[in-house]
């Protein structure tokens, strides 16, 4: 895991993860913390020329949005899914609980969100998860396929990638880390 890396999402080319090992993958995302048991997320596959359809519906919205694109931004808007050969959508769908707050669902849908990366890379796959604009948009998770009442965890795109990602800096793990001290006091 420490030598994990996310490479440019262009890098990443076929062959993608066949059925099996995608579903190796989501039986491993899914071996997280889940406070009631409720399995609050759920997973979106886009394959296939489902990524350009969705590249041409972000496009439209993003016109909507923005106005009229240049022509290299509306090709980088039909091309946000088509670049890696699979994307996951992990979507946190939050459950009716009295017990379990809903941020505490998001951050297990976090979590699977990180080990279907793992999980991708120990099959040696390469990974990268981005949420962009679209995601903070009631209509741009609808186009994706995401009920009102949920929200993007992340966009896990997976593909086979040579290696040879440089590592990005990294912060001093030591400098994040203390032992307790009694309650916060403001200073």
């Amino acid at each position: 895991m420490r030598a994990r890396r996310s490479p440019p999402i262009h890098e990443l080319v076929a062959p993608a993860p066949s059925d099996e090992e995608l579903e190796t993958m989501l039986e491993a995302a899914i071996r997280v913390p889940d406070h009631g048991m409720l399995a609050p997320w759920r997973f979106i596959r886009y394959h296939g020329e489902v990524r350009e359809r969705v590249g041409r519906m972000l496009a439209d919205l993003a016109e909507t949005h923005q106005g009229p694109l240049s022509r290299g931004q509306r090709e980088k808007e039909l091309t946000r899914f088509s670049r890696a050969p699979l994307v996951i959508g992990v979507v946190s769908s939050p459950k009716e609980s009295d017990k379990i707050p809903e941020w505490e669902m998001f951050l297990s849908g976090g979590m699977v969100a990180m080990n279907l990366i793992h999980a991708a890379n120990a099959l040696g796959y390469g990974t990268n998860l981005i949420t962009n604009w679209y995601s903070d948009l009631a209509e741009g998770r609808r186009i994706l396929g995401i009920a009102p009442h949920e929200r993007v965890v992340g966009f896990v795109h997976i593909g086979s990638h040579p290696g040879g990602t440089p590592d990005r800096p990294r912060p001093d793990a030591s400098a994040l880390f203390t032992d307790y001290a009694g309650p916060w006091e403001q200073s």
